[in-house]
């Protein structure tokens, strides 16, 4: 019996594909160069599986215009919010994706930002590569210390838990809100404080880290007057998507000092970043790594590997986005 045929958007780990082109027949994007529209429409002719990424944007008319024969979209990442899944579920696409395994590999980044934004390390590190450093002084490059201060967490899930986990070590004191509150146990366990009200969170909290879902509900969820809430010592890391953040308010306030500092994995307008954040060094700015580990990416093209196998042997999904 011939392969089936699986289309991928990207270039993915070694690993991952040499196992994909053991199981199917596979239309690899060597070039690792995001496909236009029109690229991802040809390469999916004939072809019963897409396997996208977030650089694809898999809107309505994208969506009804892909070959018939497509019948899955197996994204390659835990977030689906670049595909338009009311369009999929009417063309009835399964729709799969990768959590879970992202977990530690984002928590430890929005970590080492939460570490590094406070004692202006990417700052310091600039000016000693540019041999500015004349040496140590009493007063020079002060920053804050973590431990004791107030971490807010926006979204609680996998992530946000995980987070919490490692701030906990650093004696910080966890407070969070999330559309639902956690269990009990948990919540215990994690020693967190619940705040039902994210603005009366926002304006008590020292640190606060982004770990929710982008959806329409979240979209600038942190907008002009929710920054505003923050005191002028607050830090922000956001790990999760650029949409959450009004960028350009955020950009804003930092430039006036109305907020102390913010470490970026993700922005609004990937791979453009705001030209203001650039400018700032209050700011550090990573290239969304939050999953840019050898292991986190292999397994993530693992998950993608059994959803295909999954659906094509006619089992239940493991990570079915749809139902």
């Amino acid at each position: 019996m011939s392969k089936p045929i699986i289309a991928v958007t990207r270039r993915l780990p070694d690993l991952v594909e040499a196992r994909m082109v053991e199981l199917f027949d596979v239309r690899l994007n060597s070039h690792d160069i995001a496909l236009t529209n029109e690229q991802i429409m040809a390469a999916s002719e004939g072809a019963q599986v897409l396997v996208p990424t977030v650089t694809d944007r898999l809107d309505a008319p994208l969506i009804r215009a892909l070959p018939d024969s497509i019948k899955m979209l197996a994204n390659f990442g835990a977030g689906v919010d670049h595909i338009d899944l009311k369009a999929a579920a009417a063309r009835n696409l399964v729709v799969t994706n990768t959590p879970g395994v992202l977990t530690d590999d984002t928590a430890d980044l929005a970590m080492a930002l939460l570490l590094a934004v406070p004692r202006r390390l990417a700052e310091g590190s600039r000016l000693a590569r540019k041999g500015e450093w004349v040496g140590w002084a009493p007063t020079f490059m002060m920053g804050h210390r973590v431990s004791g201060k107030r971490l807010g967490i926006i979204g609680m899930g996998r992530i946000g838990q995980a987070v919490a986990k490692r701030a906990r070590g650093f004696e910080i004191e966890i407070n969070y809100h999330n559309r639902r509150r956690i269990d009990a146990g948990l919540e215990s366990q994690l020693g967190a404080t619940y705040w039902e009200n994210l603005d009366e969170m926002l304006a008590q909290m020292d640190l606060v880290s982004i770990n929710c879902p982008q959806t329409p509900e979240t979209y600038h969820l942190l907008n002009a007057e929710r920054l505003d809430l923050l005191q002028s010592h607050a830090v922000i890391v956001n790990t999760a998507r650029g949409g959450i953040v009004d960028e350009a308010a955020l950009a804003d306030r930092l430039a006036i000092g109305a907020i102390a500092g913010a470490g970026l994995d993700v922005y609004e307008n990937e791979p453009e970043i705001h030209s203001k954040l650039c400018e700032l060094n209050n700011v550090i700015l990573v290239p969304h790594l939050g999953s840019a580990t050898h292991e986190g990416r292999v397994a993530m093209g693992e998950k993608v590997v059994m959803n295909i196998i999954a659906y094509l042997d006619d089992h239940r999904l493991p990570d079915d986005v749809l139902t």
